[in-house]
C-alpha cells in the first residue's frame, strides 16, 4: 500500500522565531512563564472578544517578527487560522499586519497544517519568512459553540476550557541552532459518530490515534526516536483513549506522550478535562517546545496537533463531529 499524505522536507526549514500571547486566565497555566505577552483583560482592551482575540494575533505575530529583526513587509506570507466564524479574528488580524494572507482552517489542528503550509512555501524557495499560527479566545468560543458564559449551564467532566491564547512560528530556510522541520504527516478527516460538543477529547483521539500510526509507518520511526511525543488538546478523556487507541495499534505507549490540553492548567480540577481551542496547542508548542529544543533539553519532537471540524450550524442540526490530526517533526541539527 502506497503511503498518503507524508510529507519529507530535504531543505529542513527552521523555526527561528516563536510569538505567543495569552488571557489574564491563562497566568494560571503551568507555561506560564514561557509566554511572551500575558494580558490583563480578555478582550485586550478592545471593544468585543472578537477584536480582543484579532489584537492578541497582531501582537504574537509582532512578537515573532521582532526577535528575527523585522516588520510585516519582510515576511512574504501569513498562514493564520482560528475557530470563530469565517476566521474572522484572523482576517482582521491580517489587515492591520499587511502581510499577505492565506486563511487556513483545521479547527484546533491549525498550528501544525498552518507549519506545514508554511514549510512548503519555504521548502519551495518561494518563501524566506512565512508566519503561520493559530488563535483562540474563551468567550468568543463559548458563546458559538456551547453557551454563553452569563448562562450558568453545568458542564461534564469530559469537557475542557477554551484557552485564550494566540501562538506563531516565524519559518525561514535552514539556519544552524534553531528548530527545523524535518517531516509531517497530513491527517485523513475520522468521523466515528459522536456529537457531544462537551466530549471533544473522545471524538478527536481516534484520528490522533491514526496520524501518530501512519506517521511512525509512513516515515519508519519508533516512539523511542523522539523526546516528546506530544499532542495538541485530547485532555484528560481524550488522552487516555488516545494512548489505548495507540496501544491497539502495537505502539508503545511511553513517558515520552504528552497532550498539551491536559497539562494546561495542570491539576486544576475546575477546568474540568482541561484545555482547548486552536489556541491551545499553538501556546504550548512555540512556547514550552520550542524553548526545551533551543536549551538542548529536546533534541527530537513529533507534534501532533487535534482538531473537531464541526460548525454551529452542524452541530445545531445534530450532524456528527467529523475530527482531524496533523502531525509535524522538528529537529536540533
Amino acid at each position: 500500500m502506497v503511503a498518503r499524505g507524508l510529507l519529507t522536507f530535504k531543505t529542513t526549514p527552521s523555526i527561528v522565531a516563536t510569538g505567543v500571547t495569552v488571557g489574564p486566565l491563562e497566568k494560571k497555566s503551568l507555561f506560564v512563564d514561557k509566554f511572551d505577552k500575558v494580558y490583563e483583560d480578555e478582550r485586550c482592551e478592545m471593544k468585543t472578544n472578537e477584536h480582543g482575540h484579532a489584537k492578541m494575533m497582531e501582537d504574537a505575530c509582532m512578537i515573532a517578527l521582532s526577535k528575527v529583526d523585522s516588520v510585516p513587509s519582510d515576511a512574504d506570507f501569513l498562514l493564520i487560522g482560528d475557530l470563530i466564524n469565517q476566521m474572522t479574528p484572523s482576517n482582521f488580524a491580517a489587515t492591520t499586519v499587511g502581510i499577505p494572507y492565506i486563511g487556513l482552517f483545521s479547527a484546533c489542528a491549525t498550528s501544525v497544517s498552518s507549519l506545514l503550509m508554511a514549510a512548503l512555501l519555504t521548502e519551495t524557495g518561494m518563501s524566506t519568512c512565512a508566519i503561520a499560527g493559530a488563535s483562540s479566545q474563551h468567550n468568543a468560543v463559548e458563546r458559538q459553540f456551547r453557551y454563553p458564559n452569563e448562562y450558568g449551564s453545568q458542564k461534564p467532566e469530559t469537557s475542557q476550557w477554551t484557552v485564550t491564547a494566540a501562538g506563531v512560528a516565524a519559518v525561514a530556510p535552514y539556519k544552524k541552532g534553531f528548530p527545523s522541520i524535518e517531516c509531517g504527516t497530513i491527517g485523513c478527516a475520522i468521523d466515528l459518530g459522536m456529537t457531544d460538543p462537551l466530549n471533544m477529547g473522545a471524538a478527536m483521539a481516534p484520528a490522533a490515534a491514526d496520524t501518530l500510526t501512519r506517521h511512525l509507518k509512513g516515515h519508519n520511526k519508533d516512539v523511542k526516536d523522539y523526546d516528546v511525543i506530544m499532542t495538541g488538546d485530547l485532555g484528560k478523556t481524550g488522552f487516555e483513549l488516545y494512548k489505548k487507541l495507540a496501544s491497539n495499534q502495537g505502539i508503545d505507549v511511553t513517558k515520552n506522550f504528552r497532550d498539551a490540553g491536559k497539562e494546561f492548567y495542570g491539576a486544576d480540577a475546575s477546568f474540568l478535562s482541561g484545555a482547548s481551542g486552536a489556541g491551545c496547542s499553538a501556546s504550548v508548542f512555540f512556547a514550552e517546545i520550542i524553548d526545551k529544543m533551543s536549551t538542548g533539553e529536546y533534541k527530537r519532537v513529533l507534534l501532533i496537533a487535534t482538531g473537531a471540524l464541526l460548525s454551529p450550524l452542524s452541530f445545531q442540526q445534530g450532524d456528527t463531529i467529523p475530527c482531524i490530526a496533523h502531525a509535524i517533526e522538528l529537529t536540533m541539527k
